[in-house]
């Protein structure tokens, strides 16, 4: 059977506002032509001239947080414990049988920045594109911010999931969930602006909270997710294991079968 590969997942670059300032990559590109001394050093001997057109290798160093580019958060991201009190499981540790699942997309592009989620937002969104949550299923969520990745304005951009929301799913046994935006929850700007007018502080990341009840892990920023049916897919989502870490950057693909 014929098998269609989309790729939904960003690049790690220079220059590019996915991140806030705070948490940008760093990336040092090193050439062939500018590592070819080192190579040489490398065999007592040998010269630059030596070596094929004068050419070393090309490699990156690159300065980088566990949450830059698209990445899985673990439990652990959320808090320290998960499930009621039992310690959060770190990335290295997430079960490898929830990052290859059937996938589910929720098209909430129309939902205005900052916008908070809620279960009847996903009641009404599953109920339009005929799904009922199976344990397992990969939830990914398609906001306005997918749209705007690589413009100054994607940070800020997105509606977010709220608890109630997400707990909706996790009680339904979804453990892996996705957004194209920057963070699962709402934009921290639109967040402050209800802190400051409430001062209830359990508005402030309230989706990734979640966690506390049940553990769970979603992606973040994922990207091309208007290319992706509703339903009918599967996702592959293996993050890279980093003994101890809140999350691993992952390669994540959409697996179509035609």
């Amino acid at each position: 059977m014929p098998r269609r590969l989309i790729d939904i997942s960003i690049p790690l670059e220079n220059d590019v506002p996915a991140d806030p300032p705070f948490q940008r990559v760093a990336i040092t590109y090193t050439d062939h032509k500018q590592s070819a001394p080192q190579v040489a050093s490398l065999f007592p001997g040998l010269t630059v001239a030596d070596l094929p057109d004068g050419e070393g290798w090309a490699v990156e160093h690159v300065a980088i947080s566990t949450h830059n580019g698209t990445h899985l958060d673990a439990p652990y991201h959320y808090a320290s414990t998960m499930d009621g009190g039992k310690r959060a499981s770190t990335i290295d540790e997430v079960p490898l049988e929830w990052c290859l699942q059937p996938g589910i997309k929720l098209d909430f592009r129309h939902l205005p920045d900052g916008y908070v989620a809620t279960p009847a937002d996903v009641e009404a969104e599953l109920a339009r594109i005929g799904h009922t949550l199976r344990p397992l299923d990969i939830v990914l969520v398609n906001t306005s911010a997918g749209a705007k990745y690589g413009q100054p304005d994607y940070v800020p951009s997105g509606c977010g999931m709220g608890r109630e929301a997400t707990l909706y799913l996790l009680e339904r046994g979804v453990r892996v969930t996705g957004t194209d935006a920057w963070s699962w929850d709402a934009p921290f700007v639109h967040t402050a602006r209800r802190y400051a007018e409430t001062r209830n502080a359990r508005l402030i990341w309230e989706g990734h909270r979640a966690g506390r009840e049940i553990g769970y892990c979603h992606l973040e920023k994922l990207h091309n997710l208007e290319a992706l049916p509703s339903s009918g897919f599967m996702v592959s989502c293996f993050p890279v294991k980093i003994r101890a870490a809140s999350a691993g950057w992952t390669r994540a693909v959409a697996i179509i079968e035609e």
